[in-house]
């Protein structure tokens, strides 16, 4: 069944923060290195109530997630901003990713957004691809400031332009 791409709802919180969670204990994929609770992700939505937070929804089960968010909040890069997205596992490599990332671009310019930014880890390398065939560039690279794990990671920041 095709998912469903909606705004998140109250009710979806505990779904959302369990995707996320499995991330943080399973991957490099989220940063934290322990479990987080419901106020972690309400506050990201919280702190761009302009910016769409959104599910993906499969018979009425909430399968991912994805938000735009200010690249910093000054009037002056308004023009920029931050695409973050998971998606469980078990619906992932089924092109959900490129219709969060089209739905979250399509917002983005009508917010009037035209640098898309992305920070990835370098341990996840199936992310880096995925942005890269996407028409992302790695625009800078933070080396060994992460560790997870027991193990260094570089923060990785791509790029793509819409003009």
């Amino acid at each position: 069944m095709q998912p469903s791409i909606r705004p998140v709802r109250d009710c979806d919180w505990p779904a959302v923060t369990a995707i996320f969670n499995h991330f943080v204990l399973e991957s490099f994929a989220a940063y934290p290195d322990r479990p987080v609770d419901e106020g972690f992700l309400r506050g990201r939505a919280a702190a761009a109530p302009d910016y769409p937070f959104l599910v993906a929804e499969v018979e009425e089960d909430v399968v991912g997630f994805a938000y735009l968010a200010p690249f910093l909040p000054v009037p002056t890069l308004r023009r920029s901003a931050t695409l973050t997205y998971f998606i469980h596992p078990e619906h992932t490599g089924r092109g959900l990713g490129g219709q969060f990332l089209e739905h979250l671009l399509e917002a983005g310019r009508q917010l009037g957004v035209v640098s898309f930014l992305a920070h990835i880890s370098s341990a996840n390398e199936g992310s880096i691809r995925f942005h890269l065939s996407h028409g992302f560039a790695e625009c800078g690279r933070f080396r060994e400031v992460g560790v997870k794990h027991g193990r260094l990671f570089d923060m990785v920041w791509v790029q793509r332009l819409e003009r």
